[in-house]
């Protein structure tokens, strides 16, 4: 099981070299030095180890971090990184209760045999409940069909019986709303700021939310970048946004490569690679799909989503699957003219034409990502006629 890593420091390059020594175990993920910020991402992740990065200037402070963290929880395993040839540092971290000193300019391989022998003697932490699947559809291009194929894969997760949340982060933004015909109220600013509040009420009132039950979480009109957004806050959203929903669709199309990103990823339980079959689309993701896999980022969940495919033009979907490397989950088809209606009417695939070949290719995908969500709905139903019987 992939096991979440703290690190408190400020350099992108700690993070960087941390997460590519780690990466067979798990994630890394940044936080700020706020006990509470820390506390609530080891009980959201369940992490027993946490990097504190020390240096001269602000030796105090981190110290004091380090023997605070301890203190308020004494089976939390804390390792240092910095100067490992400055005897005061290295005296200073042991003095605060650190576990081990990992030295800059550490190979690798060691840094990542010494954490697995620390962490194989640390007890199991608790994790905060999480009943939501987090599913993610990604793909390095901007593009506004990925928001109406999220929308409507939304839709049918909550026709299925499940609680659904479509947060729609895809660029451009605002596409999912004009498929859904809502109006943007409370966004996903507003969710990161108000994270402390979220809770079933909030949503309940605050929420957007579409005739059919499903709530959507827009990206706000200048806000639309996740990299403006702390890694901790965006992980501790996402942690409680599972608890209050079965299905958390995100929709992270076009997002620039990042920390944030890549930990979107490392979170979710499913990740749909949104590409169409033309060269340049292909070429792009091709390069960022090497990138990810040469810095060790974890993609063992995710599927190949192809779009706007035409069954006459090569390439098949077979080659794409072999080109990516990566299984296929759907070819969905062009269907133009119906997806302009939609957007032009604001009106659903599902309304317009319902028997059209992409609407039942999306049933198809929904099926194959969620399937329990049919079993749960029909054994519900089931429920209720038994009981209008007795």
């Amino acid at each position: 099981m992939a096991q979440t890593f703290l690190a408190c420091t400020e350099l992108d390059t700690d993070i960087s070299w941390l997460q590519s020594a780690l990466a067979p175990m798990g994630q890394v993920l940044r936080v700020g030095q706020s006990l509470d910020e820390v506390f609530g991402l080891i009980d959201a992740t369940g992490a027993t180890l946490v990097f504190v990065a020390i240096d001269r200037d602000s030796l105090s402070a981190q110290c004091a971090l380090i023997e605070s963290l301890l203190e308020a929880r004494p089976m939390l395993a804390v390792m240092v990184v910095g100067d490992g040839f400055d005897n005061d540092l290295v005296l200073a971290a042991m003095r605060s209760g650190a576990r081990d000193f990992v030295t800059y300019g550490l190979r690798t391989s060691e840094v990542l045999g010494l954490v697995r022998r620390i962490t194989e003697r640390l007890p199991t932490l608790p994790v905060r409940k999480q009943q939501g699947r987090l599913t993610l559809l990604f793909g390095n291009q901007p593009d506004a069909d990925a928001a109406l194929i999220a929308a409507h894969m939304a839709l049918l997760m909550q026709k299925n019986g499940q609680r659904t949340l479509l947060v729609d982060l895809g660029v451009p933004t605002g596409e999912s709303l004009d498929v859904l015909g809502l109006e943007p109220s409370f966004v996903f600013s507003d969710a990161v700021r108000n994270l402390r509040r979220i809770d079933r009420s909030l949503i309940d009132n605050a929420f957007i939310e579409h005739d059919s039950g499903l709530r959507v979480l827009p990206a706000g009109n200048e806000e639309s970048r996740i990299d403006l957004y702390s890694s901790s806050e965006l992980f501790l959203l996402t942690a409680s946004l599972r608890q209050h929903f079965d299905q958390v669709l995100i929709n992270l199309t076009g997002q620039p490569d990042a920390e944030m990103l890549r930990n979107f990823v490392g979170q979710a339980d499913q990740l749909c690679w949104y590409v169409d079959p033309s060269v340049s689309c292909c070429r792009r993701n091709l390069d960022l799909l090497a990138k990810w896999r040469t810095d060790g980022v974890k993609l063992e969940h995710a599927q190949l989503l192809i779009d706007r495919y035409f069954d006459s033009v090569a390439p098949t979907p077979k080659a794409l699957g072999q080109t990516f490397e990566m299984p296929v989950l759907a070819a969905l088809p062009a269907s133009a003219e119906l997806r302009l209606k939609a957007r032009n009417q604001r009106a659903t695939l599902f309304q317009l034409a319902p028997r059209d070949g992409l609407a039942k290719a999306l049933n198809e995908v929904v099926s194959k990502l969620t399937p329990t969500a049919g079993k749960t709905a029909s054994r519900g139903l089931f429920q209720r006629l038994m009981g209008a019987t007795r």
